[in-house]
């Protein structure tokens, strides 16, 4: 959908500033589902199926620490307005994809590490594969979240299929180790 044209979410969160913990289960719940802060207590998201479920959590939890969400319905007023949101959005997924990057590189730099101490054990085998799956699951997190396609998600894909490709590199390796003893 294109962003002139897309509906969003706006969510005014009023909660008491004591206990905190409220507060920032809302404020956890909402950056999860990927909502864009647009100040104190006013978050903005795309209304997309992916995000109800989400949004339904947030207020639970405010009404769980006697607080309130009023959820409105909004649009960009002119194409200009619509335009600066979504890149706003944007912006803050490519600032995940990015942060995501950073991780597949050390995940790299691990198993590099893994074989240049020749540390070819089922140990840290299972160590990097629960690395790997966290990947996965972090990538298919930000890909939920990513409605516009921020430009790093490409790469992203690509290095994480490099991230797979070095498991299973580094799990022949570990392998053919144990069965040389």
């Amino acid at each position: 959908m294109t962003a002139e044209r897309m509906p969003w979410l706006v969510l005014v969160v009023r909660l008491p500033a004591q206990p905190s913990r409220h507060r920032v289960a809302v404020w956890r719940e909402l950056r999860r589902v990927g909502a864009l802060s647009l100040g104190q207590g006013t978050w903005a998201l795309p209304d997309v199926p992916g995000v109800a479920a989400g949004v339904a959590r947030a207020i639970e939890l405010a009404e769980r620490g006697s607080g309130e969400v009023v959820v409105l319905a909004a649009t960009g007023r002119d194409e200009p307005d619509a335009a600066r949101l979504t890149a706003m959005f944007t912006a803050e997924r490519q600032e995940e994809w990015a942060e995501f990057l950073a991780d597949c590189g050390k995940f790299d730099a691990e198993i590099d590490k893994e074989l240049r101490n020749n540390k070819l054990t089922m140990a840290e085998l299972e160590e990097e594969e629960q690395s790997l799956e966290r990947l996965r699951r972090w990538y298919r997190d930000l890909k939920a979240r990513d409605v516009f396609g921020a430009p790093a998600a490409a790469e992203a894909q690509q290095r994480l299929q490099h991230c797979t490709d070095r498991l299973a590199e580094y799990t022949e390796q570990v392998f053919q180790a144990l069965h040389q003893m």
